[in-house]
Formats: structure tokens, sequence, C-alpha cells
């Protein structure tokens, strides 16, 4: 899965890259990939060679347990914050998360 750039937001984002598969019944792994920008200081940064340029990237890695009945999901969630050389950068550690399908 590709997560194109969003020009409707601010600010405008690079896009991130997702692949993810199923590791046994009702669970799956995923890992998503992006790319972190900074704002330029001053209008002419984005017309000469400057604009939004990358400040590092982050890397999620997920795992996915959905229920049997396949309405909800509880997932156990890394985040590594990395900079320009890939070097880890504060911020980032784990999380848990939890869902319900959106239905009629």
């Amino acid at each position: 899965m590709t997560e194109s750039s969003n020009y409707n937001a601010a600010p405008p984002v690079p896009p991130a890259y997702v692949v993810w598969r199923q590791t046994g019944p009702r669970e799956f792994k995923a890992k998503y990939g992006f790319y972190s920008t900074k704002s330029p200081a001053k209008f002419e940064d984005i017309a000469g060679d400057g604009g939004w340029l990358p400040t590092g990237r982050g890397v999620l890695r997920e795992v996915i347990s959905i229920s049997e009945e396949g309405r909800h999901f509880r997932s156990k969630i890394h985040f590594e914050a990395l900079d320009t050389v890939s070097k880890p950068v504060e911020g980032g550690g784990p999380v848990e998360g939890a869902g319900e399908r959106i239905g009629f």
C-alpha cells in the first residue's frame, strides 16, 4: 500500500509506504515507513532550491489481532523516529491500539 502526499493539509507531506502479511488466524503484521520534512523559513526557500526538506523518517511496526466476529481489533505498535542518516532520535516507543469496524 502507498499513501500519497496530502496537499490539502499543511504541511504537504511525502508519500508513505506500507507492507503487511498474515502471520496466523486473524493475526497480521504491518510495517509503515514515512519521511518527515521541515517547513521552509521563508518564501524564497520554496522558490529556490529549498522548500520542504527532509528531516528524517519514521517506522511504525504493528502486530494486529482481529476478534473472532471480525468487527474489532487490538494492536501493539512500536514507533521508531530516525534522523536523516537513520540514527534513532528522541520520540517513539510502544503503544497499544484498538478499533471497531464501521457498520450500517
